[in-house]
């Protein structure tokens, strides 16, 4: 088991539910911010439809406007079909692709009017355009800690979309808790359990969390082997589903306090990001 910690910046995730649009530049100034405090990875954009999500719209330009000579992190976008995917691919700043996979269906059908059997066809095939195009794909299992429909769920369920991912070589699967609802009896189980299963896969945490759980829900994880962690300065975004004003992304200032170790960050560019995302995110 890896004892590196890896944490992956999600400026995307906090900006995507924001329904006044944020200047182009803006998000370009924000973007390079964070890529001066040298976290391992930034979801920064996603090549999604502009109908579906509009402050994503302008990815491409931001993407242009972004600084990568004095910078190790590598970038993520999220995309949700072929098409997305084949877009993502012609940027050879982009390191990885993230697939949105949910355990509920319903959920699957509203993110990418897809079944999730249909989904999983699509995973096969941007698979395979990442390995031709020499990106890596990262899967978030979302709803992976239960679902607010009243769907059946069941950590087997997780287990199985585990093993079809893996038979596709996937390499990073991200456990997603969309509404809030994992804690440490959840959470705890499911990453021993996989993490032991598939010793080859990069299991990461992506927790939406309320002020008060975020340190449980990292304890958790950590404590039963998890080292890539989704967080977002000052805990910005989440997923509206939660119907709750508190639940928010786990906030990335919070995590580096958890560790209290050297995490090859730069502390003085961190506040400055800090400082930063109060204007961005207003």
């Amino acid at each position: 088991m890896s004892s590196t910690i890896k944490i992956v910046e999600c400026p995307r995730d906090a900006m995507q539910g924001i329904s006044e649009f944020i200047p182009t530049q803006q998000k370009i100034e924000y973007i390079n911010q964070l890529l001066k405090v040298v976290f391992d990875t930034i979801d920064f954009g996603s090549f999604v439809s502009p109908k579906a999500m509009p402050q994503l719209k302008d990815t491409a330009e931001v993407l242009a406007g972004l600084d990568l000579s004095k910078t190790s992190s590598r970038l993520l976008s999220i995309i949700a079909n072929n098409r997305g995917a084949e877009t993502a691919c012609t940027f050879e700043q982009i390191n990885y692709l993230g697939f949105p996979l949910s355990v509920s269906e319903q959920f699957q059908k509203r993110n990418t009017n897809k079944s999730i059997a249909e989904a999983l066809q699509v995973v096969g095939g941007i698979q395979n355009l990442c390995l031709k195009n020499n990106k890596e794909l990262v899967v978030y299992l979302s709803m992976a800690f239960g679902n607010p429909y009243g769907e059946n769920y069941h950590p087997d369920i997780v287990a199985e979309l585990t093993e079809k991912l893996h038979k596709l070589e996937v390499k990073t699967i991200a456990l997603s808790d969309t509404i809030g609802v994992s804690g440490p009896t959840n959470i705890a189980p499911l990453f021993s359990t996989l993490i032991e299963e598939y010793p080859t896969v990069e299991f990461g945490a992506h927790f939406h969390t309320t002020a008060d759980t975020w340190e449980e829900k990292v304890d958790a994880a950590y404590l039963n082997g998890c080292r890539r962690f989704d967080a977002a300065l000052k805990g910005f975004g989440g997923c509206p589903m939660a119907k709750d004003d508190l639940v928010g992304n786990m906030p990335t200032e919070k995590l580096i306090t958890y560790f209290n170790e050297d995490l090859g960050l730069n502390p003085v560019e961190l506040e400055k990001s800090l400082g930063l995302s109060a204007a961005v995110f207003k």
